[in-house]
């Protein structure tokens, strides 16, 4: 050999056993569970179709965060913009980590993600001020919005109207006009969820409204306020689940710790939230421990937070197969 490659021979030896090395350090990319081929975008729709309950769990951060999160044991993932900064250029980067750390095991590319937005749903005005929120939450790909106090329906009505597109017609009338999402983000939530532009423009809208949706609408019926319009609110077409927000609600009623919870006041607090969900053909979110999660899910509560024991306990009770 030449003088420059014996050179760069020890060179190019070290740096193939570097590569080989790293290769072989590189942990597998998670698969799906063989025979499974998810029907729906959206893991917790496909779920919710299926009878089956779901698991809730909170997120926050970025790339790194999300891909440490891709396996998790949870069905939903809560982005809370509530309590954290409003961060899109994080949560985009969280919907790509959850995305590079797919699939899941049931072969969905991420679990559900709903960000919770940081403005409140105390009156339309406010909403309607802050109707750009929803427009770019969803723009990363995101599969719902979470508006905490939903206290007005004009407020909801206006998260509903933001999340849906112009050309979205079903479940029109005047208690909810035609949708005022714009042009502009659909190629990148598009390519969040491996489908074509025209497929997003198909599949994103709110379900149960439009029963091809992939894109769910929560609300927080999470103080005295929002307990006074719960009936109203949770009648605005576009709405897939409530809750009642126990935290909130027992500071708002005047009973802040946590020893309170059992009182009479939020009792009735939960009873009515519940009582208008079903009316309405919502779902319900609760809070669940292992003593008590068969008997939510016997009275029909579907949408559950709790810890993994809960979670494991919660599936065995349902014979759930789609894989975790």
């Amino acid at each position: 050999m030449d003088r420059r490659t014996a050179l760069m021979a020890p060179f190019v030896g070290s740096m193939a056993l570097m590569a080989g090395a790293k290769a072989e350090a590189s942990p597998a990319q998670p698969q799906a569970e063989p025979g499974t081929k998810p029907k729906r975008i959206n893991k917790c729709i496909e779920l919710l179709e299926q009878g089956q309950p779901i698991y809730v769990t909170i997120g926050f951060g970025g790339y790194e965060e999300g891909k440490k999160m891709a396996q998790t044991i949870y069905d939903m993932i809560v982005y809370d913009m509530e309590h954290k900064p409003l961060n899109l250029v994080g949560l985009e980067q969280y919907m790509r980590g959850l995305k590079d750390g797919g699939p899941t095991k049931s072969g969905h590319l991420t679990p559900t993600v709903v960000p919770q937005l940081p403005c409140g749903g105390w009156d339309e005005a406010t909403m309607q001020a802050n109707y750009w929120m929803v427009h770019q939450v969803l723009d990363t790909g995101a599969h719902g919005i979470y508006l905490c106090h939903a206290g007005d329906p004009g407020a909801v009505r206006v998260v509903v109207r933001s999340a849906r597109y112009p050309f979205d017609r079903i479940g029109i009338d005047p208690e909810v006009p035609e949708g005022r999402r714009g042009s502009g983000g659909q190629r990148e939530a598009s390519k969040a969820w491996e489908v074509t532009v025209p497929e997003y423009y198909r599949k994103a809208d709110l379900w149960p409204l439009n029963p091809e949706g992939e894109l769910m609408l929560a609300i927080k019926c999470e103080d005295k306020y929002a307990l006074t319009n719960c009936e109203k609110t949770c009648a605005v077409p576009g709405v897939t689940f409530a809750e009642w927000g126990p935290g909130d609600m027992s500071m708002s009623l005047g009973t802040p710790t946590v020893g309170e919870y059992g009182s009479i006041e939020m009792k009735r607090a939960r009873a009515r939230v519940l009582k208008a969900a079903k009316a309405n053909n919502l779902y319900f979110l609760n809070d669940a421990n292992v003593n008590d999660i068969e008997d939510q899910i016997k009275e029909g509560v579907m949408c559950l937070m709790g810890n993994a024991e809960t979670v494991e306990k919660g599936r065995r009770f349902t014979k759930r197969t789609m894989p975790v």
